[in-house]
């Protein structure tokens, strides 16, 4: 399965292959939601992958997820797809990252964020700093600062991709925060 390159192509489904499904028979209304959310959500996808392992494996694991999404369309929550599909990305990544634990991850990316300073030298010590705090948090604690940071995602959303409510959510990134907070403070060497 390819995802169409851009959101402006005449018609996405070209570039998409639509999974077959045993389940449940496909009917036109079932491919225009398809199409849809592929047009939507597909660029979203590749990036979360990017910013979280092999760039080369980012499209593939999000035709992944947009196939588990075919797949189990009559589960999708209509109000909440992009949750869902982040939702399903992160299992689709453990899964990835449990097949090939010998490949690293790239750096991630620069976004055009103001830096510390102008010198390289303190640009990679705020970065090196920055990667350690991280890693020094949970899992779930770096799961929920980088879907907020770099997904966007707080409140409802945030709440739809944990499977917890809305306040719990909320609380969860609070918490996550702090440690992180904590975490910077106690690295920080310049």
């Amino acid at each position: 399965m390819r995802i169409a390159s851009t959101a402006a192509a005449a018609d996405v489904t070209k570039g998409v292959a639509m999974p077959d499904s045993p389940d449940s028979p496909a009917t036109n209304a079932d491919a225009d939601w398809f199409t849809a959310i592929v047009s939507e959500h597909s660029t979203a996808l590749v990036r979360y992958f990017a910013r979280r392992g092999p760039r080369q494996d980012a499209e593939d694991l999000a035709a992944d997820v947009l196939a588990t999404a075919w797949r189990r369309r009559d589960d999708v929550p209509r109000d909440a797809v992009l949750p869902w599909l982040y939702r399903t990305a992160g299992f689709t990544l453990a899964n990835h990252r449990r097949k090939h634990r010998d490949l690293p991850v790239d750096a991630v990316p620069e976004s055009g964020a103001v830096r510390v300073d102008s010198d390289p030298e303190l640009n990679a010590l705020f970065d090196e700093e920055l990667r350690g705090a991280l890693a020094s948090v949970g899992e779930r604690d770096r799961q929920i600062l980088l879907l907020h940071a770099w997904e966007g995602l707080d409140g409802a959303e945030l709440a739809g991709v944990l499977g917890i409510s809305r306040s719990g959510a909320d609380a969860a990134l609070s918490r996550a925060r702090q440690r992180l907070r904590q975490a910077w403070g106690e690295r920080m060497s310049f």
